[in-house]
């Protein structure tokens, strides 16, 4: 399974940008697709998820201002970013979690990451 992210890059505070991450290398529907985001010394943190059936959360931080989406069909998740702020700046990864474990380990993956860059 590999999930390749798109759509990062530098945008000027008040902006917007739109994220996606397309799953390839299984047809099975993933129970959870999420974005997670790491600023330089800080740790990973999640950022929006959404399951299968479409029941989403958000960080507080991002709500009201960020909307996850996805297209099982296209097995794509997005990440609409409206109003960003210096704070956003971030990588950006996209993790896919099909609610499972193998070997005791939970069956999830996660993108290469993308940058974002808000400038004040």
């Amino acid at each position: 399974v590999q999930l390749q992210a798109f759509g990062g890059g530098l945008v000027q505070a008040g902006g917007s940008l739109r994220l996606s991450c397309t799953i390839s290398g299984s047809s099975v529907t993933v129970d959870t697709l999420a974005w997670y985001r790491q600023a330089p010394g800080n740790e990973r943190e999640l950022v929006a998820g959404i399951k299968s059936g479409g029941v989403t959360n958000y960080a507080d931080s991002v709500k009201g201002r960020f909307t996850i989406s996805r297209d099982n069909a296209k097995n794509t998740v997005y990440l609409q970013m409206n109003n960003l702020k210096a704070e956003d700046t971030a990588v950006y990864y996209c993790n896919a979690d099909y609610g499972w474990k193998v070997a005791g380990l939970q069956y999830a993956f996660w993108g290469q990451g993308t940058q974002v860059t808000v400038s004040s």
